[in-house]
C-alpha cells in the first residue's frame, strides 16, 4: 500500500467515524491490566481458582455488575470431585480426570453441565479460565494464543499430578487448544471435543491490518462493539481475538499434516455451524485413526450421510423441534441442557445480538419476547424465517451424555 492510499484509507476512516458509523468506546473496551498473560503457572489449582476469582471480582465490580457473585461463580475456573466410591488411581487420587477448556470470548460457565455429567462419571474434573476473557472484553486486545496454551499446559500438569489417565474436553477454542495440548502430550488418552475450531472464515488472517490506522483510530481494533449485555460472554469482538485463533489453528492444522491423533476422540458437532467450518471437523475425524472415535452430527437432515466417516464412527441427530421453534442446532449449542438458568429456553439471556446495532427493532422485540421467536443458527434460510435468536443450549442433551457415556465404557 502506498503513501497516498495510507492517507486516503486514513481520511476514509475518520470521515466515517466522525459521521458516527461505530459505536463509542467505553471502559470495558479497554485492557484491565490484570488479564493478558498467563501467571499462575507455579500455584496449586485451588490457588488458581481463588486468584482467579479475586481478579474477576477486582475487575467486574469497577463496572458496576449487578449480583457480582453469580458473575464471579459464573466466570471462573473450578474443580470438581468424583465420590469417594469412584475408583482410585495407582499410587493417585484418581483413576480418570478431564480438564475443561471454554471457548473464545466464553467463559467456564458453558462447561457446568459438562463438569457434572464427568463428575457423576467417576472423573476428577478441572476447568481453567483462558487469559483474557471472563473480565471485559479490553482484556482481547493484547492475548496472545500462547498464553490460553499455557492456562492449557498448566491444567493437564494439574491434572496429571492427581490422575492415572488424563482427558481433555474442549468447546470451540478450547476444543483447538484440547487437539493442541494432546499433539505434543503423551499422557493424554483422549479428547471431547464440541463445535472444534479447526478451520475459520480467511479473513481472518486480515485481523492484523487494523495496526496501520488503529493507533489513530482505537475503535479499529474491534470487528464488533456490542452492549455487553452477556454477563458470562463478551459480545463485543476485537480483532485480536480473531488474529490469535486463526494464528492457533494454523499451528494445529501444520501439526495435524505430520501426524494425526491417535487417541480416542469424542466430537459433538453443527452441520449448520456459522461460526466454524465443520468440513474441516469432519476431515479431521475421517483421518483419526483410533477405533474407539465417534462424531455425533446435529444436522436437519439425517438421511444425507456424510462420506468417509464409517457408521460406526457417527451418530447423525435430528436439530429441529417445531414444537419449539428450533430450526437447528448452532455452534453455540453444543454443551448446556434446555432448562439451563441463563442460557435456556426461558434463561435469563436472549443471543439477539446479530440485530445490532443495525436493526434495533429487532433486537429489542427479540429481547423483550423470547418466548415469541424462532430459535436457530444463523443461517440465512433461519434468519428470514423470523425473528431469530441463537441457539445456546442442546435440546438433545440428554442423549449426548447417553452417547459420551456408551464412549467412556469403550475406552481401552
Amino acid at each position: 500500500m502506498n503513501q497516498f492510499s495510507s492517507m486516503f484509507l486514513v481520511g476514509l476512516l475518520l470521515l466515517l467515524q466522525a459521521c458516527g458509523v461505530t459505536p463509542p468506546l467505553e471502559a470495558r473496551h479497554q485492557p484491565s491490566g490484570l488479564n493478558t498473560q498467563f501467571n499462575s503457572g507455579q500455584l496449586k489449582f485451588s490457588d488458581y481458582v481463588a486468584d482467579s476469582r479475586a481478579m474477576i471480582t477486582k475487575v467486574r465490580s469497577e463496572s458496576n455488575v449487578a449480583e457480582l457473585d453469580k458473575v464471579v461463580n459464573g466466570n471462573a475456573p473450578f474443580e470438581l470431585k468424583p465420590a469417594e466410591n469412584c475408583p482410585k488411581g495407582s499410587g493417585k487420587p484418581y483413576r480418570r480426570g478431564v480438564l475443561l477448556t471454554h471457548g473464545l470470548t466464553d467463559a467456564p460457565y458453558s462447561m457446568h453441565s459438562l463438569a457434572s455429567f464427568f463428575q457423576e462419571n467417576c472423573f476428577r474434573v478441572m476447568a481453567i479460565l483462558l487469559p483474557g476473557h471472563g473480565t471485559q472484553p479490553g482484556d482481547l486486545l493484547d492475548v496472545t494464543w500462547q498464553e490460553w496454551a499455557k492456562a492449557e499446559a498448566y491444567g493437564t500438569d494439574k491434572l496429571a499430578a492427581e490422575v492415572d489417565e488424563i482427558y481433555l474436553a474442549g468447546f470451540s477454542t478450547g476444543g483447538t487448544l484440547s487437539v493442541y495440548q494432546a499433539l505434543g502430550d503423551n499422557r493424554i488418552r483422549g479428547l471431547f471435543l464440541f463445535s472444534p475450531a479447526l478451520k475459520i472464515t480467511p479473513k481472518a488472517s486480515l485481523a492484523t491490518v487494523h495496526k496501520i490506522y488503529s493507533w489513530l483510530i482505537p475503535s479499529a481494533k474491534w470487528i464488533s462493539i456490542m452492549p455487553d449485555k452477556a454477563i458470562y460472554k463478551y459480545e463485543s469482538f476485537p480483532n485480536n481475538a480473531a488474529a490469535q485463533i486463526y494464528a492457533l489453528i494454523q499451528e494445529v492444522q501444520a501439526q495435524l499434516h505430520e501426524h494425526a491423533v491417535n487417541i480416542p476422540v469424542f466430537t459433538a458437532a453443527s452441520q449448520d455451524d456459522t461460526t466454524v467450518y465443520t468440513s474441516a471437523t469432519l476431515d479431521f475425524m475421517v483421518h483419526a485413526p483410533h477405533t474407539s472415535n465417534k462424531l455425533v452430527l446435529y444436522t436437519i437432515d439425517t438421511k444425507k450421510v456424510p462420506p468417509n466417516i464409517p457408521v460406526g464412527k457417527l451418530e447423525l441427530v435430528n436439530s429441529v423441534f417445531p414444537e419449539q421453534k428450533i430450526l437447528s442446532s448452532a455452534h453455540t449449542s453444543m454443551t448446556l441442557p434446555l432448562d439451563d438458568a441463563y442460557y435456556g429456553m426461558m434463561g435469563e439471556y436472549s443471543s439477539c445480538i446479530h440485530y445490532y446495532p443495525d436493526d434495533i427493532k429487532k433486537y429489542d422485540a427479540c429481547n423483550k419476547t423470547p418466548e415469541q421467536d424462532l430459535q436457530g443458527e444463523l443461517t440465512e434460510e433461519n434468519l428470514k424465517a423470523g425473528t431469530l435468536r441463537r441457539l445456546m443450549v442442546n435440546p438433545n442433551f440428554a442423549t449426548l451424555k447417553i452417547s459420551m457415556k456408551k464412549f467412556i465404557d469403550n475406552l481401552p
